[in-house]
């Protein structure tokens, strides 16, 4: 009796979970259909002359080191 009930029980759970993910799922997979639909992923173009510097090049040496030094410690 009472075996049964916890059983009733996670079955019902289980499927309410499983029903739950699975729309879930199903409503994520149309969104990102029709979001691709109406608005299309446009192709970004850089010219040559829009080049992004080096990260190298913006950082100061002496952060770098500063960086490198908590680094060394941290691993210490």
């Amino acid at each position: 009796m009472i075996i049964t009930q916890g059983l009733d029980l996670m079955l019902y759970g289980m499927g309410t979970v499983f029903t739950f993910l699975t729309l879930l799922v199903g409503v994520t997979l149309v969104m990102s259909w029709l979001v691709n639909r109406l608005a299309p992923e446009e192709m970004a173009v850089i010219s040559a002359s829009a080049q992004v510097p080096l990260v190298s090049e913006t950082i100061e040496p002496r952060i770098v080191n500063a960086i490198q030094a908590a680094l060394d410690q941290h691993r210490s």
